[in-house]
């Protein structure tokens, strides 16, 4: 948008300070490019607040570490775009690794970035269709958007978001909605509840005692991070993999030059080093 279009005040100190901001309490990293992206999604909280100047605004936050609009600070800047069964050869992988592991333990999945849950879901999907497997799989979907983590956990989709399914899966996983709810589908209970939601900060200090996985999906997040960032999560993540684990990536993140800890083993994926 153009300045002289703007209601608010909104200077480039002010997207300086935005940058600094979400990059020290999300370690997201915004290039100047984003500056009117960074207009676009926080002048509606800057409205909300009350205020008119940006400064204004970003002043309260400061003032504040713990002040309850940084998560909405937080969830304005984060980017959220996913569907159900994105980039497919992901849950083709998924299933072929899942039906060669399969053991007396629990197969264990961790959507890193759920956003609005598809990724997840998609994946209760590719492991449930597998007979020999059934029930012995359980997911944990985190997310640092407390707002795309509650859309996950209701699981409730427009009809048109499952085109990618084939007609028995829709019938199988999701019910459709009447009354108010027509036009739209709900995973189903009994499928929903092998997923456990959270919110977490991949970048945060201290990570939650989550145990370790067989496969991880952390698709489209280190973009968004500077190179020593990702070698940090890089390496926390290997932590948490069982050693022949699977990492998931998004198209367009390579991770060879950043870190020892995973191997290559197709495309966009790559399994924990020895």
């Amino acid at each position: 948008m153009p300045a002289n279009e703007r209601d608010l005040i909104y200077t480039a100190a002010d997207f300086r300070r935005v940058r600094d901001m979400v990059y020290r309490h999300a370690g997201i990293s915004l290039s100047e490019a984003k500056q009117d992206m960074a207009y676009a999604r926080l002048a509606r909280r800057v409205r909300a607040m009350g205020e008119q100047r940006f400064s204004a605004y970003l002043d309260v936050l400061n003032h504040n570490e713990r002040h309850p609009e940084w998560q909405f600070f937080i969830n304005a800047l984060t980017t959220n775009l996913t569907a159900f069964f994105r980039e497919p050869h992901h849950f083709e992988t998924l299933r072929r690794h899942y039906a060669q592991s399969l053991r007396n333990r629990v197969y264990r999945v961790w959507c890193a970035a759920v956003s609005t849950g598809e990724e997840a879901y998609s994946a209760v999907i590719s492991l449930g269709d597998i007979p020999s497997g059934a029930g012995r799989y359980e997911i944990l979907a985190t997310d640092i958007d407390t707002q795309v983590l509650n859309v996950a956990a209701e699981g409730i989709y427009p009809l048109d978001r499952l085109d990618p399914l084939k007609e028995p899966q829709r019938k199988r996983y999701f019910q459709k909605g009447c009354g108010s709810q027509t036009g739209m589908a709900r995973f189903k209970d009994e499928w929903r509840d092998r997923i456990a939601f959270a919110r977490m900060n991949l970048n945060g200090d201290l990570w939650p005692d989550i145990g370790l996985f067989d496969a991880v999906f952390c698709r489209n997040v280190m973009i968004y991070f500077d190179a020593d960032t990702q070698r940090s999560i890089l390496s926390r993540l290997a932590d948490r993999m069982q050693p022949d684990g699977l990492l998931f990536l998004g198209h367009s993140e390579n991770i060879q030059h950043l870190s020892n800890d995973f191997t290559p083993c197709g495309r966009t994926t790559y399994r924990r080093a020895d």
